[in-house]
């Protein structure tokens, strides 16, 4: 366990004065037994009123109601946190799910609903092929596949940093050899769905104490995996960018269905589209001072 300070700066340089419209962030952390906040705060410069909601899967999401004129947008969060999540946790999966393959309840199968169905077209079923070659048997511990499958993707697909915004898509992916840390969750996820399993996204951040995780030359930075649901045990999480399972170093901020519904900060600016001369985010997750 450790307390931590998080803090993200994210700038925005504008060629000339522009038109700022609303700003929708998520960047407060989801607390849970493994994160608990202690304190938090948004500032957004020029000054504008923060207001603050909740979606679908439970996210807090602040909106600043910019309606300024400016050449510069600066938006800070800071965060001090707990983080409680152990390396190599046990998980209580229920008898009936451990192994595969197995059927969620009528009622977890509702609710999972769109979790359980690929986003992205494969017309010729190489995404399913790719998953089913994890699959050892008729009959599989569940969680060694998921672990093989979250292991094993690296051997198909290395981490490379991507500037641009946005996903591949996950045969892009496996196409291309490579892939940004929400690519390799996105794969993974749309794999498992192929096979069954209720997924989603997860956006966040890593912390990286001693630079040995992938996607973080700093203590920290931005971060995305996946969770599976598995009766018993509930969301685990699975990073396969670096092969890891449970949270460990990671926390998260945002849960949805599809990566587009989790971005950090979106909003826009009247103007054309080469006004905006640049963005830049920094972040640092470093241990807080007692």
């Amino acid at each position: 366990m450790i307390d931590l300070e998080l803090v993200h700066f994210t700038t925005y340089r504008y060629r000339r004065p522009v038109a700022l419209g609303a700003h929708r962030m998520m960047l407060r952390p989801r607390e849970s037994r493994d994160v608990r906040i202690l304190s938090h705060s948004v500032t957004v410069t020029p000054e504008s009123p923060v207001t603050w909601a909740h979606d679908v899967f439970g996210n807090a999401v602040a909106t600043a109601a910019l309606a300024a004129v400016t050449d510069l947008l600066v938006i800070e969060a800071r965060t001090r946190l707990h983080l409680d999540a152990k390396a190599g946790p046990v998980f209580d999966i229920t008898a009936a799910a451990a192994t595969y393959p197995f059927t969620y309840e009528d009622a977890d199968l509702i609710d999972l609903g769109p979790l359980l169905q690929p986003q992205y077209v494969d017309v010729h079923g190489r995404l399913r092929d790719w998953a089913r070659a994890f699959v050892a048997g008729p009959a599989t511990d569940t969680l060694s596949l998921l672990k093989d499958m979250n292991a094993g993707l690296s051997a198909w697909v290395f981490y490379q940093s991507r500037d641009a915004e946005g996903t591949q898509g996950p045969l892009e992916t496996l196409d291309r050899g490579w892939g940004s840390c929400r690519d390799m969750a996105v794969l993974f996820i749309e794999a498992v769905r192929t096979l069954g399993f209720g997924a989603r996204i997860v956006t966040g951040y890593l912390y990286n104490p001693d630079n040995s995780q992938v996607g973080s030359m700093d203590q920290g930075s931005t971060h995305a995996w996946a969770e599976v649901y598995l009766p018993g045990a509930g969301w685990i999480m699975f990073d396969p960018t670096n092969r890891s399972v449970g949270g460990a170093n990671l926390i998260p901020v945002a849960v949805a269905r599809d990566l587009r519904r989790v971005m950090p900060i979106t909003g826009g600016f009247v103007g054309v589209p080469d006004d905006l001369l640049e963005m830049s985010v920094a972040v640092t997750v470093t241990p807080t001072v007692q």
